[in-house]
């Protein structure tokens, strides 16, 4: 009898450890339920893809939208990198996933691989962000600012992170572009000081491409890039720049009050300057409905899925908060930081960033580490590269437009890959 109850003790035991094993490998595994098994039209692939929604707010009905893509070789030892898009108001989905750095570009109704996607030496994580942006939403119309975003963006992190638990500790880093001049060191800032309470992130370095980092800097940059191509006359140019500037255009025209004088000059603009045109294909694979059952995604409030939200409140006066003190102080905290400049951007030029950035590294004392010099891309000229202190950074890529990854898909990997590693720009062919 007592032979008998052992050894039924030893079996229960034996089962509930078996259980709990077994709960710790599933505990370790990505959330199943989020899981692509595959994109309608797309070629075959050795990596996992994932795409859902991580609830904000369940009262109130607020989710954002992601989509995660494993790295193509050996993904446990390759970093996590959060992208984010602009606007404010456009997918990281359909312009960064698909139209930029992600694995795959609509062609008709197929999917094609991008030979240069980024998840080649990361794990890719896009998000749709703030709510009312691409499948992202909210049933409650509400006005959306920087620190509402930053503060979504935040807890969106740490609920993916519940879903992907062997991605805590992960190396990582953000990159965006545009807008996301201002998405990305506020988020950053909110990891440090929640750092400081409790180490939940592994944040290594943060990048940011042709970003909005100081408004009347980035804005009045557009007048000389014009001039110094040729795009205006020197009468143009003088009246530009003393008349009425971008920045103060901009200023009145969000305010919706543009006074007769900066009208009059703004239709002196020979160019117009516009983002990268999102190809229809992008906008009609992701509006097809086996696409979305295969994303797991829905549409709330919405008819389509579109580029750029126009459902979404967003206060735009935010533009004219700075946010390279912001910068600043990621860079005090000891995080790298690199900003990039397609040289071909007319939207947010280089001369802009640039500037910004040296003025930054002077008002921190970082003197030059790494003096400005070109950098290659195999044997052709990559761009053109400057390090303050070996942490903070500016780099061109040559032949870029506003979305670099887009214009110029091998130099931007280059550009990613030693961000990533952490080393300098390739200096010779």
């Amino acid at each position: 009898m007592y032979s008998l109850q052992w050894k039924t003790m030893v079996m229960i035991t034996v089962a509930l450890l078996h259980l709990f094993l077994f709960m710790e490998v599933v505990d370790s595994f990505p959330s199943t339920s989020d899981k692509i098994n595959g994109l309608p039209g797309q070629p075959h692939v050795t990596f996992q893809q994932y795409s859902g929604y991580v609830i904000l707010d369940e009262t109130n009905q607020r989710a954002l939208f992601y989509y995660f893509v494993e790295a193509e070789i050996d993904p446990v030892s390759k970093p996590l990198v959060l992208w984010l898009n602009g606007g404010p108001g456009c997918s990281s989905l359909g312009v960064g996933a698909f139209s930029e750095n992600g694995p795959f570009r609509p062609s008709g109704q197929v999917l094609v691989r991008n030979e240069h996607s980024w998840n080649r030496e990361a794990n890719m994580l896009y998000l749709e962000a703030p709510v009312g942006v691409g499948f992202s939403y909210s049933t409650q119309i509400e006005t959306v600012d920087d620190k509402i975003t930053a503060r979504d963006n935040l807890l969106f992190l740490q609920r993916w992170f519940d879903k992907f638990p062997q991605y805590k500790q992960r190396e990582l880093f953000i990159t965006g572009e545009s807008y996301a001049g201002h998405y990305i060191p506020q988020l950053a800032e909110l990891i440090i000081q929640s750092n400081k309470k409790k180490m939940l992130f592994n944040l290594k370095g943060i990048a940011l491409g042709n970003p909005v980092l100081e408004f009347s800097t980035d804005f009045n940059s557009r007048a000389e890039y014009f001039w110094s191509h040729g795009l205006i006359s020197d009468s143009t140019y003088n009246v530009f720049t003393a008349s009425c500037n971008y920045s103060r255009y901009v200023s009145e025209y969000y305010r919706g009050s543009v006074s007769p004088l900066c009208s009059r000059v703004m239709s002196q603009e020979v160019t117009k300057s516009i983002d990268v045109c999102i190809e229809d294909e992008t906008v009609n694979y992701l509006n097809r409905r086996d696409v979305q059952k295969a994303l797991h995604a829905r549409l709330v409030g919405v008819n389509k899925w579109g580029v750029c939200s126009n459902i979404l409140d967003y206060d735009v006066l935010n533009v004219e908060i700075p946010t390279i003190n912001v910068v600043g102080s990621i860079v005090k905290a000891g995080i790298p930081v690199l900003v990039y400049s397609g040289d071909q951007d007319s939207v947010i030029p280089l001369t802009g960033s640039r500037k910004l950035v040296h003025g930054l590294a002077k008002e921190l004392g970082l003197n030059t580490t790494a003096p400005y010099r070109v950098w290659f891309e195999g044997k052709q000229v990559g761009g053109w590269t400057q390090v303050y202190g070996n942490i903070l950074s500016f780099a061109t890529i040559r032949g870029a437009a506003h979305e670099a990854p887009f214009s110029q898909p091998e130099r931007s990997l280059v550009l990613f890959k030693a961000f990533l590693e952490g080393r300098p720009l390739p200096e010779a062919f």
